[in-house]
């Protein structure tokens, strides 16, 4: 337990990729089954114990700390599991401290009245490290910025294979993954992915840069617009059914009215969004509807109504058997374009290609897209695809590019500050910003329109605290509200992908993908923006 405590405080102190990468593959390199495979799929977020809660968690710290001084504790560390393994009364220590496949395995198998007493006794028997590696263990939430992917890639380098190798069979295999440790190591083939409806690794795109254009020939690209939705994959065999995000996450339970149109044998990589009546007939909707969908395990029949989903496709990865990523794209779209003729189903169409003759039209057209079919309002840039090539899993330079939309711009006012998390924990990172309600400050008020928590370098991050901490005017536990008047409090500059209408919101709006682009110590609250700036950018009303 000590060992997982150690890798996950490395983990979250080690900011370079490459670096991540190089402890993980140690790690596993170095821990036996089942203890790795449990550990790996905890740091994927594939790892479930019904039996443990962190509300469980709480109530046995506060069996045994005064619950006043642990509020005020968790409020300062801001981590449930660093604070629980901190306060924690040292106990009778025991001969050794319990593995992780020992763990998981006991609490899988306890009742939600045993898991308690076992995490006591084990809480009990530790010292402060181990504490914070079981619990981290059993809740979840490790925030060691590791993501699935990033995973998979150290079981790749730790094994010398293909990232694309692994992702094929991930979702055909359980923790504790000893299949796949076995033939890692060169001590069994490959396992099979024993799973009707697979997922394929999906290939992506780089974002280009301006001299990229030199020295490429526009005649060798194909252009499609880049919707604002998310990536998909859909999948159908045997009278199976699948809809995958593009990590490979099953989302299929909140989408049953998508998997109705799966009439096929094969794959199809795509846009998932939602449509809404329109004048012309369906018409995409903001980005805002479509998260009415997300996250979610079931949908009541209302909201398949309110909200119906689609698929915009892009790419044919199989057809009846057939594994088509080796053709190249040229090919592929042809084969799409037929295959979603036959198909015929009103909630999966295709996505346009946009004629261009060179780089300077294509710009003028991703700077202001068409007002026709609402592209002005749904379309995030554009995709670049070389007609040549394969459908290659990952990231590879030169086949795809994406050319997205300058971002939109907005000097708003900080207003509230909360403490972050991990690394994080000890500074006020978490910033709620807002604009005014009137031409003139004093006239209004300052309403809230968003949050973010990165974009600024450390140094400004300690800047920020600093500001913060001397400006407080309120404390909510670990939220502070800072000054924000028209001569006295902090401007941000934010950048942001696009905007929604919200009635969870007193502003009325939600932003798409918000942060920090500048801090504005040089202008004055009084010289931010109006919520009437952001109205015009908002799409029509349902």
């Amino acid at each position: 337990m000590q060992a997982f405590a150690a890798l996950l405080d490395r983990l979250t102190l080690t900011p370079q990729r490459n670096g991540k990468l190089r402890l993980l593959a140690d790690y596993l390199r170095n821990l036996p089954d089942p203890d790795r495979g449990y550990a790996l799929a905890a740091i994927t977020g594939d790892l479930s114990i019904a039996s443990v809660k962190p509300a469980m968690i709480r109530a046995l710290v506060e069996e045994r700390v005064d619950p006043v001084l642990f509020g005020l504790s968790y409020d300062y560390v801001g981590d449930l599991a660093e604070t629980v393994s901190l306060i924690w009364p040292d106990g009778g220590k025991v001969a050794s401290a319990p593995a992780i496949g020992e763990v998981v395995q006991q609490l899988s198998a306890a009742s939600r009245l045993e898991g308690p007493k076992l995490v006591a006794a084990w809480l009990d028997g530790l010292d402060a490290s181990g504490r914070y590696g079981l619990i981290k263990l059993v809740t979840g939430g490790l925030r060691v910025g590791v993501t699935a992917r990033l995973a998979k890639q150290a079981l790749a380098d730790f094994g010398a294979r293909p990232i694309a190798d692994i992702e094929e069979i991930w979702h055909g295999l359980a923790p504790p993954y000893t299949e796949l440790f076995a033939w890692l190591e060169g001590r069994a083939g490959r396992p099979q992915a024993r799973r009707l409806a697979p997922f394929r690794p999906v290939m992506l795109s780089n974002a280009v840069a301006e001299e990229d254009f030199a020295r490429l020939d526009p005649a060798d690209y194909a252009a499609e617009w880049k919707w604002d939705g998310i990536r998909i994959q859909g999948a159908a065999e045997d009278g199976t059914a699948r809809l995958y995000s593009r990590t490979g996450d099953d989302i299929s339970g909140a989408f049953p009215d998508m998997l109705e149109h799966f009439a096929f044998t094969g794959a199809i990589d795509g846009e998932l969004l939602v449509a809404r009546e329109g004048e012309d007939g369906m018409a995409i909707a903001p980005f805002a509807d479509l998260q009415q969908r997300l996250n979610r395990k079931k949908v009541t029949g209302k909201t398949l109504a309110d909200y119906p989903a689609f698929i915009r496709a892009y790419d044919l990865l199989e057809e009846e058997g057939e594994d088509l990523r080796p053709l190249p794209f040229r090919d592929r779209r042809r084969r799409l374009e037929a295959f979603v003729s036959r198909l015929a189903s009103p909630r999966i169409d295709i996505s346009p290609l946009v004629d261009f003759a060179d780089w300077e039209e294509l710009a003028r057209l991703r700077s202001d897209p068409p007002r026709k079919d609402r592209l002005h309002d749904v379309a995030e840039g554009l995709m670049l695809k070389r007609w040549d090539s394969p459908y290659l899993a990952g990231r590879p330079k030169g086949p795809w590019f994406k050319w997205k939309r300058d971002p939109f711009l907005l000097d708003a006012v900080l207003m509230y500050a909360q403490r972050g998390h991990g690394r994080r924990s000890s500074f006020y990172s978490d910033y709620t910003f807002g604009v005014w309600t009137a031409e003139t400050p004093e006239a209004g008020e300052l309403v809230p329109v968003g949050k973010a928590y990165f974009g600024f370098t450390d140094e400004e991050l300690k800047e920020l605290d600093r500001f913060v901490r001397n400006n407080t005017v309120e404390r909510f536990g670990p939220v502070r509200a800072v000054r924000a008047e028209p001569g006295a409090g902090l401007v941000l500059e934010v950048a942001f992908e696009g905007l929604n209408r919200s009635t969870r919101h007193k502003s009325g709006v939600a932003m798409r993908f918000p942060r920090i682009n500048r801090i504005r110590w040089d202008k004055p609250p009084a010289e931010a923006d109006r919520l009437q700036t952001l109205e015009k950018l908002l799409p029509a009303p349902r």
